[in-house]
């Protein structure tokens, strides 16, 4: 592809973006913690709430069926997209935060017992590591660590070697937001289902960068945020086998997931709604609907080849600077668009407020992964992490802004 060609497209997919098409002084390279909002994504929001409005589900008049036509359309929408058999298995949340911690509460209940561990990987967000944590120390469960090589992978080795017969749960993210790592998630399902444990899948991180199939990896759980690929904040995803939610407790009671109520007991709703408590986020819903429509529309070919060019120039571009150094693998199109890096004698907030001061928009700190930053002895970071709208321009600015953040805390280079 041509570079006039490559700035066509640009244009033409940030024309989109109502926030970075009017503030083209803005470099937003924080798209790992959230992304910015195509306009077919706020208008379909704003349609449903102008013209479709209305509590869903148990109302009999038009504009609560067209409400809950819209929510469980999201829902069909969600399931075609990480290839899931069945609506029934596709419940929707806040974030996949929440949707961590549901099933860190309903999955341990139904199949954890004293005794039994957990697997997990030291790189994970807290999002997956603190409930396994506190549902460990509920259940008298053991909560062990797999830790990657200097580049962040984890061997199959490794993974055989950790699993035990008491492993009846291994979780992990399936691309690490702080390293850009992929995990070999088919392999490690594969091989935990054969020792007989439950495979979860942190896609917070992989559901808005490349395809997922819950199918083909053969997990048992995926967990995802809307607001990480384009949708609004407050609708998240769980996706769970249909023979495992069934088996598996609530989380939360009242509203929608109630079948029935006597004074002394209650029964539960049919899937998916036995998992979705109270009024749910149907403006949330359409939201993702919308985003999943524009990520259709615009196809994994176009967004795979974009977020690698960049991602592969700014591994070489980042190697260039002095005193910088990249964490993770040494391949640019392995970071998967997320760099996280320190430059030596600089604090990562001093270097995020010099960038600031450029308009390059970034994040510091320990990236809700301080067991990972304890690992590689590294207290906090700096991560620029791209999207499919970035571009060659704003992977210039951000470049040329780290290459002065040395000579403004005083160095003589």
């Amino acid at each position: 592809m041509t570079s006039e060609e490559r700035r066509a497209i640009d244009a033409k997919i940030r024309r989109d973006f109502p926030l970075i098409y009017a503030h083209p002084e803005i470099a937003y390279l924080d798209n790992s913690a959230t992304t910015q909002k195509p306009e077919s994504v706020l208008r379909a929001m704003q349609h449903y709430y102008l013209e479709e409005n209305a509590n869903p589900l148990r109302g009999l008049y038009e504009l609560s069926v067209k409400a809950t036509e819209a929510y469980e359309d999201a829902r069909e929408a969600v399931r075609e997209f990480i290839h899931a058999a069945s609506h029934e298995e596709i419940i929707f949340t806040r974030n996949a935060t929440e949707s961590l911690n549901l099933l860190a509460y309903a999955a341990t209940e139904a199949f954890l017992g004293e005794g039994d561990e957990i697997l997990i990987t030291i790189m994970e967000h807290h999002s997956n590591l603190i409930p396994w944590q506190q549902a460990a120390a509920r259940k008298g469960a053991v909560l062990k660590f797999l830790e990657p090589d200097e580049e962040g992978y984890i061997s199959e080795e490794q993974f055989r070697r950790m699993l035990s017969p008491k492993t009846k749960l291994v979780s992990m993210t399936h691309i690490s937001n702080v390293l850009g790592v992929k995990n070999d998630v088919k392999t490690f399902a594969r091989l935990a289902h054969e020792n007989g444990s439950l495979f979860v899948l942190d896609g917070a991180q992989s559901v808005p960068h490349i395809p997922v199939d819950v199918a083909d990896l053969d997990v048992d759980f995926l967990a995802f945020s809307g607001h990480k690929m384009l949708a609004p904040m407050g609708i998240g995803v769980l996706y769970g086998k249909r023979d495992l939610l069934l088996a598996m407790p609530p989380f939360l009671f009242g509203g929608e997931m109630i079948e029935y109520v006597s004074r002394e007991k209650a029964t539960w709703a049919e899937l998916p709604h036995k998992f979705e408590a109270g009024t749910v986020n149907v403006g949330g819903a359409v939201g993702l609907r919308a985003a999943i429509d524009y990520y259709k529309q615009l196809g994994w070919d176009t967004i795979l080849e974009r977020e690698a060019h960049l991602s592969c120039l700014a591994m070489e571009k980042l190697s260039a600077i002095p005193h910088l150094r990249v964490l993770g693998p040494k391949g640019g199109e392995e970071h998967h668009g997320i760099f996280t890096f320190t430059i030596e004698g600089v604090h990562p907030h001093d270097i995020a407020a010099i960038l600031d001061a450029d308009k390059v928009n970034i994040r510091a700190g320990h990236h809700c992964a301080q067991p990972l930053m304890q690992f590689m002895k590294t207290p906090s970071t700096t991560r620029a992490s791209f999207a499919f709208y970035n571009t060659e321009e704003e992977l210039d600015r951000f470049v040329e802004s780290l290459r002065k953040v040395r000579r403004e805390m005083g160095y003589q280079e």
